[in-house]
């Protein structure tokens, strides 16, 4: 059959069992876009208000549903517009497809209007891509692309095709397999690395399993609950591994590092096993890299081989999918008692507590909204966050009760992840509760997405945690330069009246006896909902792991916040 390129894009991605497209058209892809409204309701499209917003809708999409997430831009700005979202998605493994047009190839690389070399551009940032000059090679390049974006650790894959190419006509011949020759990633580990590492969970006193994105993308909830169970081993969450492990079973610890929980940091520098499953060791967890776990052998359950002694060298490598590890390492693994170990943890969860704040009636403590959000919904929601003090308190106090329901930026840090990345959510679970609890500046980086969310009816609850600052640099202006607030205040707009500027239910909260008055009135309202949290300016994230220094520096609570917090519960699993 004949088509033209765009057709052939939109063929291939009803091939994929692409539903959903984020997008912006431009001069450049125009034929694609021409072609759209035949592909409806088969592919839905939502249109954004900015390229950036695309990437990240896409990225939250696929984080949810573990498929692909795709997005559409134009050539130049429309496609470096792209960039920030693709490298969000290279940093935490994320498998999308953007789909770029260029300039007509008689112009590449002839500085034409709205040219940009995006594939060089996105080098670094994508596991490839592909600049399209034959329109005979697109059903293959898509085949290949999706294929590249799953397998083994996912990412994201760009591929840019100039406007004259998605207008060409040419045969449509559909690749039944379009795997590139000599990538076979790793799937199952070997089964000598397997026996060793189970000798050393057996032989280990003070272990610990530190749970990483890895196991959400593998889908390995239960293999990972069967570890902890089966060997008695504590469990600690990263930030991206949140949500991978029930926040309310008794063998769960938090989360580590620079705003993790004062105690995980001690443990893990007295443990004398870490059983690493899908993460890699991001300085954010481990601190100073050579004070990390100095006591400690470790087991690296890992599908890249590129993380494998990167940044901490193991003992043993079960390279391989993380739920596939997990299956052959359960086999193996017996129960044993650590009483002293289990003593020792909730003598650090009793010397050093961590959830724990004032609870002042004339005051709105951020850690309050958070928590009041967790227990009015009864943790049977989403959560997507932005970055910054709102996320590590969302991470801290966190207690959803669903697998994979806690979304956030993790590699880079991404400001204003949380509106796109809700939208995302939303999309792919268009029944489900989604909260996004915002900053008030990274709100501010992509709140123009409003639109796409009044647009489209979505019914998303955006908990602005408004502080009149870009939170996270203040208190490190105030701890570590002197407490030279440059460039960190905020001027707001009045965040309701511009939710109502959208057609959106906007509400506010400036006493503590609001909060719980407003969060009601957002879930009985069938729309979305914007809360503006006025919260105290000046309240710090702890505990927090000082830039340059280990785990054990870690800065614990104030010592008038220490005596507010609830005594810890036992931690130890009956066999």
């Amino acid at each position: 059959m004949q088509m033209t390129g765009a057709e052939m894009i939109l063929e291939c991605l009803i091939r994929e069992g692409v539903e959903v497209v984020f997008g912006l058209p431009g001069g450049s892809n125009l034929p694609l876009y021409d072609m759209l409204p035949r592909y409806f309701p088969r592919i839905r499209h939502y249109l954004v208000r900015h390229e950036q917003a695309a990437a990240l809708a896409a990225d939250a999409y696929a984080r949810v549903t573990g498929r692909v997430g795709v997005c559409f831009a134009t050539s130049g700005p429309g496609a470096t517009n792209l960039v920030t979202g693709i490298a969000n998605a290279w940093m935490d493994s994320v498998p999308v497809v953007a789909i770029t047009g260029s300039v007509v190839r008689g112009l590449i690389g002839r500085d034409g209007f709205q040219e940009a070399d995006i594939t060089g551009i996105t080098i670094p940032i994508t596991k490839h891509n592909y600049l399209v000059r034959d329109v005979r090679a697109i059903p293959r390049t898509l085949r290949e692309a999706f294929f590249i974006a799953r397998a083994g650790r996912p990412g994201p894959v760009l591929i840019d095709i100039p406007r004259d190419v998605q207008q060409e006509r040419a045969e449509f011949e559909w690749p039944e397999d379009a795997r590139p020759r000599g990538y076979r990633p790793p799937v199952e580990p070997d089964a000598r690395a397997v026996e060793q590492a189970a000798r050393l969970i057996a032989e280990s006193e003070r272990p610990l399993i530190l749970a990483g994105h890895g196991v959400i993308i593998a889908q390995a909830y239960d293999e990972l609950r069967e570890l902890a169970e089966r060997a008695n081993v504590p469990v600690i969450t990263t930030l991206l591994g949140i949500s991978s492990f029930p926040p309310d079973h008794p063998l769960y610890l938090g989360m580590p590092g620079m705003h993790g929980m004062h105690w995980n940091n001690l443990a893990i520098s007295e443990a004398d096993l870490l059983i690493a499953v899908g993460m890699r060791f991001d300085d954010r967890v481990t601190g100073r890299l050579k004070d990390f776990a100095p006591r400690a052998r470790v087991i690296h359950i890992e599908v890249d081989p590129a993380e494998v002694g990167k940044n901490v060298r193991p003992t043993v490598t079960l390279l391989g999918d993380a739920r596939v590890c997990l299956q052959w390492l359960n086999r193996e693994v017996r129960y044993k008692e650590r009483p002293a170990w289990f003593d020792r943890l909730e003598a650090l969860k009793r010397e050093h507590p961590s959830l724990a704040y004032p609870d002042e009636p004339e005051t709105v403590r951020p850690q309050y909204v958070i928590q009041k959000i967790y227990e009015m919904t009864d943790g049977d929601a989403y959560f997507v966050t932005g970055v910054g003090q709102h996320q590590m308190w969302a991470a801290q106090f966190f207690r959803g009760r669903h697998p994979n329901s806690f979304i956030t930026s993790g590699g880079l840090g991404t400001m204003g992840y949380e509106v796109p990345g809700a939208i995302g959510v939303q999309v792919a679970r268009p029944r489900d509760l989604v909260w996004a609890i915002c900053g008030d500046g990274g709100f501010q980086m992509t709140c123009q997405e409003l639109a796409t969310v009044a647009e489209n009816g979505l019914p998303i609850k955006f908990a602005i945690i408004d502080n009149g600052h870009h939170g996270m640099v203040r208190q490190w202006q105030q701890l570590f330069y002197r407490g030279n607030l440059v460039a960190s205040r905020l001027r707001n707009p009045d965040f309701v009246r511009l939710a109502e500027a959208y057609g959106i239910l906007g509400l506010r909260a400036v006493r503590r006896e609001d909060v719980p008055a407003v969060i009601d009135r957002a879930l009985r309202h069938t729309g979305p909902v914007l809360i503006d949290f006025r919260v105290k300016q000046d309240e710090n994230c702890y505990p927090m792991v000082p830039p340059g220094a280990s785990l054990q520096e870690t800065i614990g609570l104030p010592e008038e916040y220490k005596a507010l917090a609830p005594k810890p519960s036992a931690v130890e699993v009956e066999s």
